[in-house]
């Protein structure tokens, strides 16, 4: 049986010690997945437990060989005296264990990378969220995306730090276009949580004169919800689409009942055209999350004919639709003839 300890200098500062972050991150990376102990951490300094702490706890639970690192980055007096010296100690307690001591970090050109990543990280915000869009391009296939597509998807792989979104969203031919123009014209954002609507700029929606909806905790609502057994969701999409007729954008990132009522009643509207509260169809962000209904509502809206951007997968959520309508909102902001540009660049 192998264990790997991991000793570093230790700090009178309490919460310097965590080296045990590296010591689950290492252990992740050697044996993912693995329940045991094999990988502990140590302090020379300050910190326990020590290193003959740490090599008593390993052998007694069956360790027969225990390779040491020490974290520092050079070969000063505690690397090269101060730890080999209770490694001899430990080998003469316990002559039937190997112990192996391997080098410090020191001079490896990945600390350099390390070191680059480090500077990148006292960017200013608009610089991070820059680099962090061209990571996600770096490390993806995008270049056949359209580039209003591609602004979506980015947005929502870097709201997610979850590159799956990049083989899974789905976006109907008229989507983009209908949602940008909806904008433009002034028209209102539905949304079906406080927290998608809580995700979406002032700035933009002063810019545009736009208002976001959202009805879900409104008295009506809520008593409706306690007598029938139906959900707050489905009860405030309902009303909302009822009593309001400018609305340009459904964003629905939480509540699977909600995207299906949304669906329900926009094909209800689309059969009595004659009456309905819409002269222009709606964009539907349907992104709801969950295990209940969340993929089955998604695909169902995948399959109308009205436009629509949605994933197909059980993730989701209103994180995904807060990105999805801040970037149809920067795509609207941005001016047109710089739009065309940034199209034929790619």
């Amino acid at each position: 049986m192998e264990r790997l300890i991991i000793i570093g200098h230790g700090s009178p500062l309490k919460g310097a010690n965590n080296l045990d972050i590296i010591g689950r991150l290492l252990h992740r990376a050697l044996h993912d997945g693995c329940k045991k102990d094999c990988v502990s951490v140590a302090y020379l300094q300050f910190g326990r437990p020590d290193l003959m702490e740490c090599i008593r706890t390993a052998v007694d639970g069956g360790a027969r060989k225990v390779i040491i690192h020490p974290y520092f980055l050079t070969s000063g007096m505690h690397v090269t005296k101060d730890i080999p010296m209770i490694i001899e100690e430990a080998k003469r307690l316990y002559p039937d264990v190997e112990f192996l001591y391997t080098e410090p970090l020191g001079f490896h050109e990945r600390l350099v990378e390390i070191i680059k990543d480090r500077i990148k990280g006292h960017l200013r915000p608009q610089e991070i969220e820059e680099r962090s869009f061209e990571i996600i391009e770096e490390e993806s296939e995008m270049g056949n995306i359209p580039f209003e597509e591609k602004e979506i998807i980015k947005r929502v792989v870097h709201a997610t730090a979850d590159p799956e979104f990049l083989n899974n969203m789905v976006i109907s031919s008229e989507a983009i276009k209908t949602g940008i123009e909806a904008i433009r014209a002034g028209r209102d954002i539905l949304v079906d949580v406080e927290m998608v609507r809580a995700g979406i700029p002032e700035r933009f929606l002063r810019e545009f004169g736009i208002k976001v909806h959202c009805y879900i905790n409104d008295e009506d609502v809520i008593r409706i919800s306690e007598t029938t057994g139906r959900t707050r969701a489905e009860i405030a999409m309902e009303k909302a689409l009822n009593e309001n007729n400018n609305i340009g954008i459904i964003a629905v990132g939480n509540a699977p009942t909600a995207l299906l009522k949304v669906i329900e009643f926009l094909n209800r509207s689309s059969v009595n055209s004659s009456t309905s509260a819409f002269s222009l169809q709606p964009l539907v962000i349907g992104v709801p999350v969950g295990f209940v209904k969340a993929l089955e509502s998604k695909v169902l809206l995948s399959a109308q004919g009205f436009p629509f951007i949605t994933n197909l997968s059980r993730k989701g959520g209103s994180a995904v639709a807060v990105a999805t309508v801040n970037a149809l909102l920067k795509c609207a902001s941005a001016p047109r003839g710089e739009a065309e540009a940034e199209k034929e660049e790619i």
